[in-house]
């Protein structure tokens, strides 16, 4: 029987710009710069055939021994960039985008989405709970470095 499909999502507000932001969160190579304590670690593991973080690349990002991979499936430069984890996690199908469109004020509207099914059912909820807190405020830290010109 397979399990049930769940997703969060993620608003915050930025001054920074487009560009800014996406250039940040992108480069698997920067994400130790702007997510700690979260994320320690951040190297590229391969580049996209296009641009270093275009589709196809793969970046891996924690503390060593709990390292993810995410691999890039969709990317519009400054606007949009989905991916996916790949190899071992706690649930399946794992399927995230962020979107950035610039708002009337100059600034930013960041949307940060996420989908998966669960491993093992009843799990799901746990694991929202969990993605959403996570990439909450990870889109916080983001928004702060972008805007501090990080």
């Amino acid at each position: 029987m397979p399990g049930r499909r769940y997703s969060f999502e993620v608003n915050r507000v930025s001054k920074a710009a487009p560009a800014a932001l996406f250039r940040l969160e992108s480069d698997g190579s920067l994400w130790s710069t702007w997510a700690r304590p979260l994320i320690v670690q951040s190297r590229w593991v391969s580049r996209g055939a296009d641009d270093a973080g275009g589709v196809g690349a793969i970046r891996e990002l924690g503390l060593w021994p709990v390292l993810v991979r995410e691999e890039t499936l969709e990317y519009e430069a400054d606007r949009r960039h989905v991916y996916t984890l790949t190899g071992p996690a706690p649930f399946k199908d794992y399927r995230a985008e962020l979107l950035l469109t610039p708002n009337a004020a100059g600034g930013t509207d960041l949307r940060w989405t996420g989908s998966f099914t669960e491993s093992l059912p009843g799990t799901g909820p746990i694991a929202r709970a969990t993605l959403s807190g996570l990439i909450g405020r990870l889109a916080t830290q983001l928004v702060k470095a972008a805007e501090n010109g990080r």
